[in-house]
């Protein structure tokens, strides 16, 4: 399974879902349509991003789109750009909610919350030089794979 192809299944399904609020809704009040945003559409593209969080650059811009296609629904906001646009609406951008998660669940796994515990993907580093004795590292990746025909 292929980052790419995830992230794209996932922009299509948001795009639609947001599409069909587009066509649907025609009272625009902004609590009416962030309401509607967060229940239908970002969990499209939050899903497990834990799991699937993109690195490609065109991944992140891919995702962001969706986003960026809803900030644009409000009539009021459309010549800001879209920092701006976030910013009015109190929200944050995709790739900031993916690191935010990112960061909640590494320190779920460093203060023992979670059932997994932290050396299974950190390591603590020798070099104690610039950020003292917490700092982690991601261990390498084993693919211990057996096929039988």
């Amino acid at each position: 399974m292929k980052v790419a192809l995830h992230c794209r299944d996932s922009y299509s399904k948001a795009n639609r879902m947001l599409g069909m609020i587009s066509r649907t809704i025609a009272y625009r009040h902004p609590t009416v349509l962030l309401n509607l945003y967060k229940s239908l559409v970002r969990p499209h593209v939050d899903y497990c991003s834990s799991v699937w969080n993109p690195y490609y650059v065109k991944d992140i811009e891919l995702l962001e789109r969706v986003q960026h296609r809803f900030t644009r629904l409000f009539s009021e906001l459309r010549n800001l750009p879209y920092d701006d646009r976030l910013r009015q609406l109190g929200l944050w951008s995709l790739q900031k909610r993916r690191n935010r998660t990112d960061l909640i669940e590494l320190f779920k796994l460093v203060k023992g919350f979670s059932s997994t515990p932290w050396n299974v993907f950190f390591h603590k580093s020798e070099n104690n030089v610039t950020r003292g004795p917490r700092k982690l590292l991601k261990n390498l990746c084993h693919c211990e794979a057996v096929f039988s025909f």
